[in-house]
C-alpha cells in the first residue's frame, strides 16, 4: 500500500498525492493481482485469497475454489495441483503409509546442462518439499485397501529416473503384497533426460511389475492428468485394466509442434486432448475430479469381482 505523504510535504508532493488517490482498491485487497509492493507483505489479507483461472481469466475465490478441488466453477477447468493434494482426494481421511519415501536420487553420469544435475534435484527438494517426482501410499479409499502412486508435475516436471521408477514398482510389489488394487496418477514431461539410458530403463521395469501385478489378478487404474508425455504415457500410464483422464487433460508421446515437424501433415485440432483420445478408443473413461474418488471406487468393486 501506498502511503500518503506527511501533510508538511504534501503541497510539494501533489504528484504522489493525486497517486494514491487514484489507487485501484482492487489492487488493494487483491494484492497477489496487482503490483507487488514491500508494504503488501503485512496485508491482513492471505496471499492466494483469490485466484485466476488459467482458461476463462475468472477471479475466484480461494477457498471456494479449494472446496470445488480446484475445478473452476464458471468453465469447469481442471486447474493443475500437487500430488499431496491428490492424496488428500482419494485416501480416506488423507490417513495413509508411505511407501519407498527414503529412496534418494544418485547423479549416475555427473551429468550438467546449463546447470547441475546435483543442483536441480537440490532446487526442487527446496522448492516443494519433496524428495522425488513420484509419492506412493497405502490406505483406503472408501473402506478399500488401495495402494497409489501420484507424480509430482512440480518436481522436475514430473520427470521419470530411476528413483521413480524403483518407487514405482515398490508400490506394485506392495499392493501385489497386500492383494490390494493399485491406482497411479500420471502426469509428467517423460523420461528424466539428465539420467539418459538410466532413466530410459524405467520403461520396462515399470511395465514388467505391472505385468506380475495382471497376473495376481489385482486391478490397475490409471488416471492420467495435465499433462502426460514421453515415456510416462508410452508406458505404464497407458496400462491400465481402466484408463482414465480428466478433461481436456493433454496426452501423448510428443508435443503436437513435433509431431506436424515431423510427418509433415496439419494435425486435427486438439487430437492429444482426452476427449479426442476417448472418441477413438485410446482412453476407457473421462471423469472431473469431484466424482473421481467415487467412480474409482466403484472400478475397484466390479474389477475385484471379475478377478
Amino acid at each position: 500500500m501506498i502511503r500518503r505523504p506527511p501533510r508538511s510535504t504534501q503541497s510539494r508532493s501533489s504528484a504522489a498525492s493525486d497517486v494514491y488517490k487514484r489507487q485501484s482498491w482492487f489492487n488493494k485487497i487483491l494484492p497477489s493481482l496487482g503490483k507487488q509492493h514491500k508494504e503488501e507483505k503485512k496485508s491482513p489479507v492471505p496471499q492466494g485469497l483469490w485466484q485466476t483461472c488459467s482458461n476463462c481469466k475468472e477471479i475466484l475465490y480461494g477457498p471456494d475454489l479449494e472446496a470445488n478441488m480446484y475445478v473452476c466453477p464458471n468453465c469447469g477447468h481442471h486447474i493443475r495441483i500437487g500430488a499431496r493434494h491428490r492424496i488428500s482426494y482419494l485416501i480416506d481421511h488423507d490417513e495413509y503409509s508411505e511407501i519407498s519415501s527414503d529412496l534418494k536420487t544418485k547423479d549416475w553420469l555427473s551429468f550438467t546442462d546449463t546447470k547441475k544435475y546435483k543442483e536441480r534435484l537440490s532446487d526442487a527438494k527446496t522448492n516443494i518439499d519433496e524428495n522425488e517426482a513420484l509419492i506412493s501410499v497405502y490406505g483406503k479409499l472408501n473402506e478399500k485397501d488401495v495402494v497409489l502412486s501420484v507424480f509430482e508435475f512440480r518436481f522436475l516436471g514430473g520427470s521419470m529416473g530411476s528413483v521413480v521408477g524403483q518407487k514405482f514398482v515398490d508400490a506394485v510389489e506392495f499392493a501385489i503384497e497386500k492383494k490390494c488394487p493399485f491406482i497411479c496418477v500420471a502426469t509428467s514431461g517423460g523420461a528424466r533426460m539428465q539420467e539418459s539410458l538410466f532413466s530410459l530403463f524405467q520403461m520396462s521395469r515399470t511395465t514388467a511389475a505391472l505385468n506380475k501385478l495382471k497376473n495376481q489378478k489385482l486391478p490397475f487404474i490409471s488416471v492420467l492428468t495435465d499433462p502426460i508425455y514421453g515415456g510416462v504415457a508410452a508406458s505404464l500410464a497407458m496400462l491400465g485394466d481402466i484408463n482414465i483422464a480428466e478433461p481436456k487433460a493433454q496426452v501423448g508421446f510428443a508435443g503436437p509442434r513435433v509431431i506436424e515437424d515431423t510427418v509433415r501433415v496439419k494435425l486435427p485440432e486438439g487430437f492429444q486432448r482426452s476427449e479426442f483420445l476417448l472418441k477413438h478408443g485410446m482412453i476407457d473413461l473421462i471423469i472431473e475430479r469431484p466424482d473421481m474418488k467415487e467412480k474409482i471406487s466403484g472400478l475397484i468393486t466390479k474389477l475385484h469381482h471379475i478377478g
